[in-house]
């Protein structure tokens, strides 16, 4: 029994809030997707408590979200549950609020009465827990390493990096080289170029002179 009593304190938080049936709280639960984690807040009427002096403490929360009626158990000495705040605590005479399921807006208030928020609302230590340390150092040693190849990845230096080319450029580079020797190798000694589009165009500027000597003669005859 005495070893049974020590592993439960292990598990314990040092300190919880003083919740009962009637109060309305918020819930924030620890939420894991995958390797990350997030805290979702619910917040309702607590209808149920159960065995609240022990490790399985327990309270039921319940709420309406879009006209339906859901229900929540939390485990109070659960990891996952990282704070239960008392924000409005209610006259009631029984512990399991039942009544309150077929009940829909101003039949389903509650009296309300003042209490001591601070004392209510103790700041929560949780307990180290074995499992529990050793999930959260390999998550945080797994995001280390997931950081780690982030910068790996971005410090990769653009010379290592090869861009495809498509073969209609590389075509385009090579007809453009040759080009450029074909037009290297038609040119003369004497530094004339010797392309074959030039020389139509001389033949008619001297065919268009021969013609005007022509025209000058026959207006002009010589006696």
């Amino acid at each position: 029994m005495q070893a049974i009593q020590e592993l439960e304190k292990s598990y314990r938080k040092s300190q919880l809030p003083q919740v009962q049936s009637g109060d309305t709280v918020r819930v924030h639960q620890r939420i894991r997707e995958g390797g990350k984690q997030r805290i979702q807040i619910f917040e309702g009427v607590i209808i149920r408590t159960h065995r609240l002096g022990e490790l399985s403490a327990v309270i039921t929360v319940r709420r309406i979200a879009s006209g339906v009626g859901v229900e929540k158990t939390f485990l109070l000495h659960s990891p996952n549950v990282t704070k239960v705040e008392v924000v409005r605590r209610s006259k009631v005479r029984r512990n399991f609020l039942s009544y309150l399921r077929g009940r829909r807006g101003k039949s389903a208030r509650l009296q309300e009465v003042d209490f001591d928020r601070v004392s209510a609302n103790v700041k929560e230590e949780v307990a180290p827990t074995p499992g529990a340390a050793d999930e959260i150092e390999q998550l945080a040693e797994a995001q280390a390493a997931d950081d780690a190849g982030d910068a790996d990845v971005t410090e990769i230096a653009p010379e290592s990096i090869v861009e495809d080319v498509s073969t209609d450029e590389v075509a385009k580079e090579e007809n453009k080289e040759a080009a450029a020797d074909d037009a290297s190798a038609e040119v003369d000694p004497a530094g004339e170029n010797l392309d074959e589009t030039a020389l139509p165009a001389e033949e008619a500027e001297a065919g268009e002179t021969r013609a005007e000597d022509e025209d000058s003669r026959a207006q002009h005859p010589v006696e």
